[in-house]
């Protein structure tokens, strides 16, 4: 929201000035609006990346860097995470505010009576090759999910977009499970409703027919935990992506398409998967200094995974409680002694004393501990990003949403500095040199 303080730019050697209004959020730093500075200067700001650009207003989440806060509409998540579930998350961030118990049921029942895929999908799973990477899958088939639900498209219109994210955040979990048992050969598991949501999308991902799939209620609990962990992180690249495409007028599952396809990057949705890597090539307690040391020499490519953000200059507060659960998760499991959870611990004990990675605010972030919770937990790394996709479609969907109906909401269009040839004649072939 705008305030009262201005500050004044002028250009220099010319009588031209604009006075740019300042804008106060809820938290967080001040922010210069320079949307008339290119029409009173004829100059525009130069930002790559956009980390020091605001694209939007927002009453979604809110983060603070520098001293490790996350929060869902002003929850701390350090809350949520304890005393809330993935699908009062959802509603959370879709509406605002947390359901009473009445409104808790009606949502539940409203998505998972939508956690059914049209038979016709089953088909395009054939046109995938087995090997066909899972995120690559579900591209696929959540952008397709718009062939299918002609009822819900018109974005304009309040039921539909109701809809619609009843259909993305039910259906997602179904079609990353489907795209699992295609590429291992194993029948697809429909969804169960009288599952939690958690509990649901472990049975539709382990279990088989020929046998009784037990939930277990500490696996449960954990992969509900991590999908709330997950749910929204701001305007992150992928969020990004999403609110670029739906500021277009595309339809909701062209969106959260897009979104899925942005979060396959290794630099976003495939940092644990990098994280268990780095630990493998590790391989030992011992051999931590070394690594360490390769890490610090700039002429290495070695480079210390799961450390660091690109928001958080403090520790990740999701890494903190993502840490404890994978103790739970180890010793449900019975893995003791587990060298990957040993060699992170040492490894995050060692780099958090070395004054090299104190001084770069190199903390430890939720990537570091997901991929070992993951892997105790049965998922192959190929499905890490496509679990992360699961989590993220309710923000998707919630900024999608914010931005649709937002007053203000325009196309997005970033400017650019061009440095290519200046104008120039069209040679003739027999006259180019």
């Amino acid at each position: 929201m705008s305030d009262k303080r201005t500050v004044t730019i002028t250009l220099d050697g010319t009588n031209k000035k604009s006075v740019i209004p300042l804008m106060s959020g809820t938290a967080g730093a001040d922010v210069f609006d320079i949307r008339k500075v290119y029409g009173e200067l004829g100059l525009f700001t130069f930002d790559p990346g956009y980390g020091a650009t605001a694209s939007c207003e927002s009453k979604i989440t809110y983060i603070d860097g520098d001293v490790g806060v996350l929060e869902y509409r002003g929850y701390p998540i350090e809350q949520l995470a304890e005393k809330s579930n993935f699908l009062e998350v959802c509603y959370l961030l879709l509406n605002g505010d947390l359901p009473n118990a009445e409104q808790g049921k009606d949502f539940e029942m409203g998505v998972m009576r939508h956690t059914m895929l049209h038979e016709q999908l089953r088909t395009f799973y054939n046109g995938f090759r087995r090997d066909a990477h899972p995120m690559a899958v579900m591209c696929g088939v959540v952008g397709a999910l718009s062939a299918f639900y002609h009822d819900s498209l018109d974005i304009h219109d309040a039921e539909s977009r109701r809809i619609s994210a009843f259909r993305l955040i039910a259906k997602v979990p179904t079609i990353a499970a489907w795209a699992y048992k295609y590429s291992v050969g194993q029948p697809f598991v429909y969804p169960r409703n009288d599952l939690t949501y958690a509990e649901n999308f472990l049975h539709m991902f382990h279990a088989v027919p020929a046998e009784e799939y037990k939930i277990n209620p500490v696996l449960s609990k954990a992969m509900d935990l991590i999908m709330i962990l997950h749910a929204d992180h701001e305007q992150n690249a992928s969020t990004s992506t999403v609110r670029l495409a739906g500021s277009t007028g595309a339809n909701p599952f062209a969106c959260i398409a897009a979104g899925i396809a942005s979060l396959w990057g290794p630099a976003h949705g495939g940092a644990n998967e990098a994280v268990l890597k780095m630990l493998t090539d590790i391989g030992h307690v011992r051999n931590i200094p070394d690594f360490l040391e390769d890490v610090k020499d700039r002429g290495n490519h070695a480079k210390l995974m799961g450390f660091g953000h690109r928001v958080y200059k403090n520790y990740d507060p999701r890494a903190k409680i993502i840490q404890k659960a994978c103790h739970d998760v180890l010793r449900e499991l019975g893995i003791k002694g587990d060298p990957l959870l040993d060699l992170a611990i040492e490894l995050e004990k060692i780099a958090l004393s070395d004054k090299y990675f104190i001084d770069r605010k190199l903390y430890p972030n939720v990537d570091f501990y997901s991929g070992i919770i993951l892997k105790a937990m049965g998922f192959p790394t190929s499905m890490f990003t496509a679990l992360f996709a699961v989590s993220r479609t309710v923000g998707w969907v919630a900024q999608w949403k914010e931005m649709i109906e937002d007053p203000d909401q325009r196309i997005g269009r970033p400017r650019q500095i061009y440095t290519g040839p200046a104008t120039r004649p069209y040679v003739d072939t027999d006259k180019r040199g």
